[in-house]
């Protein structure tokens, strides 16, 4: 197992992903695309309301102006409001013609069998890496584009403090509490926790996986074969005793449950929260609200326990979905072509920093990047990063946020919520039709 997740990072960095803008790459080897004008469609895309929209909506109006195609965009909440909002629109059929969602095991509990289209013998297809393609996967069949960049999951965390209380970046979670230590005693919040945005609460076990996998490679293979749980593998706990201890220690904000991530952003900056176990994505809305500040800003892995252990733990971008029940197929099959041209590509990371990897070909380093980025390219070039679990395994409890949420407020214990994790995965498993559950 280890071995095939080692091998999705190396076509990652093979194919020249890491952290660049498109130079020269063609969505047809070499043909230009033949996007004839569609008269007065109108196609409607849905996305998660904390998604920075600038770069969908530049590009957006170029294919307005040069096919005729217009695209209005609704947003939904994130996190388990989201999910239920997206189960119940695609079983009413009220969904919209194109959908920005996750990829990996959040898209097959969406039966995308059903409400998808199947964009594997599409031409532009030829554009998508393959890791990106298997996290959208369900019984060889591809059914969605890359949205955006992979994103590093670990922790931000305000250089400007850390060099004012004379920190060192954390290479254990043992150095890692102690920075957390010293940074309550200078009367400054340690850990950020924004579970208002539930999905926040996850973060601290969802970016453990790289240190999980270190000590116990075939667990999502085994997780899925229904011969692993979390209540049962040690380090699977490790990571829900980590989320245990943050609290149990006092290091959160006091309005951790009714802060927001804009809250924690806003803390993050201004150095009066520390450090923020977070996914890189929200950099962007850092350098969009605060550009003075966005170099303070740095980032580091989640630490294992002990030194062998560093490494990163990377999610693949969300993916966009072609609703099979639109009413305008082959007009949003030209979107989806030229989102993903060399054109349509210049033009979404002409309005939006670079804050990971791409999953589309032809992809080369641009000459400046923020600091953060810069802290995570060492683990790139490295290949010393591992997949999140979600991207491994069809199987994550649709409750997570729920569970790490009570077990991030100390309402629970760690082998408490990795108990309730493993019933909600089986009931997940058993929905999806696994065999060995």
């Amino acid at each position: 197992m280890l071995k095939n997740i080692k091998k999705i990072v190396k076509i990652l960095l093979c194919l020249g992903l890491i952290l660049g803008v498109i130079a020269g790459c063609s969505s047809h080897n070499g043909r230009t695309l033949n996007l004839s004008n569609t008269n007065e469609v109108t196609l409607s895309l849905l996305i998660d309301n904390q998604v920075e929209q600038d770069g969908i909506r530049a590009v957006a109006e170029e294919i307005e102006i040069k096919y005729g195609i217009k695209t209005e965009i609704e947003t939904r909440p994130s996190g388990m409001e989201g999910q239920q909002m997206m189960k119940t629109r695609l079983a009413t059929g009220d969904m919209t013609d194109l959908v920005f969602y996750n990829s990996g095991s959040l898209m097959h509990a969406l039966n995308p069998e059903e409400y998808f289209v199947d964009l594997t013998g599409e031409p532009f297809m030829k554009n998508v890496i393959d890791a990106f393609k298997q996290s959208v996967m369900v019984n060889d069949k591809v059914f969605g584009i890359p949205g955006g960049n992979a994103l590093a999951g670990g922790w931000l965390y305000n250089k400007r403090v850390y060099k004012e209380l004379g920190l060192s970046v954390p290479k254990t979670w043992d150095e890692l509490m102690a920075n957390s230590e010293r940074i309550k005693a200078a009367g400054k919040t340690a850990i950020i926790g924004t579970y208002k945005d539930d999905w926040t609460s996850q973060l601290i076990v969802l970016a453990d996986n790289h240190n999980v996998l270190s000590e116990n490679s075939t667990f999502p293979a085994d997780l899925t074969a229904n011969k692993a749980k979390f209540a049962t593998t040690p380090s699977a706990v490790r990571s829900f005793e980590k989320l245990s201890e943050v609290s149990r220690n006092g290091y959160l904000n006091q309005d951790y449950q009714t802060s927001t991530v804009k809250d924690g952003m806003k803390m993050l900056v201004q150095g009066t929260g520390v450090q923020y176990p977070m996914v890189s994505g929200v950099l962007t809305t850092i350098e969009k609200n605060y550009p003075d500040q966005i170099n303070d800003i740095g980032f580091f892995p989640q630490p294992g326990d002990s030194l062998d252990q560093q490494g990163l733990t990377v999610f693949m971008p969300a993916a966009i979905y072609l609703n099979k029940n639109t009413e305008n197929s082959e007009a949003a099959k030209k979107w989806l072509a030229y989102f993903i041209s060399a054109e349509g590509q210049k033009t979404f990371l002409s309005k939006k920093i670079i804050v990971g990897p791409f999953a589309i070909k032809g992809m080369r380093a641009p000459d400046h990047l923020i600091a953060a980025v810069k802290e995570m390219l060492p683990y790139f070039d490295s290949g010393n990063t591992t997949p999140a679990l979600e991207y491994l395994t069809p199987l994550k409890g649709p409750n997570f946020p729920q569970i790490t949420k009570q077990v991030g407020s100390g309402q629970i214990t760690a082998k408490e919520g990795a108990v309730l994790l493993d019933q909600d995965i089986e009931n997940l498993a058993k929905q999806l039709g696994l065999k060995d559950w």
